[in-house]
């Protein structure tokens, strides 16, 4: 049984920040790597940031610079800061969880928090 909740989304004036959580209960499985998507209105979901188990790292150009995840593996949680952030950054935030056995993986997905950028 795997279950990703996440919290911290919420509505910032741009130029400010925010920490998006995401805490993956998992039961004799492991985690391959988490991420963090997003979808804003009328757009297609993208890509923001992925992290594997080992700390590898990928981010999105738009984002690069601004956004860092991370990964406590003793917490099994995923973070994502967020800094400078931009109007073009509203959406809603997904974590990604790649979990499994240690010889492949599922995505599962995290409930979604909204995060809103305006004055």
């Amino acid at each position: 049984q795997v279950q990703l909740v996440e919290s911290g989304g919420g509505l910032v004036q741009p130029g400010g920040s925010l920490r998006l959580s995401c805490a993956a209960s998992i039961s004799a499985f492991s985690i391959h790597g988490m991420g963090w998507y997003r979808q804003a209105p009328g757009k297609q979901r993208e890509l923001v940031a992925t992290i594997t188990s080992g700390g590898i790292t990928d981010y999105a150009d738009s984002v690069e610079g601004r956004f860092t995840i991370s990964l406590d593996n003793a917490k099994n949680t995923v973070y994502l800061q967020m800094n400078s952030l931009k109007p073009e950054d509203t959406a809603v935030y997904y974590c990604n969880g790649m979990i499994g056995p240690d010889t492949y993986y599922e995505n599962y997905w995290g409930q979604g928090t909204q995060v809103t950028v305006s004055s």
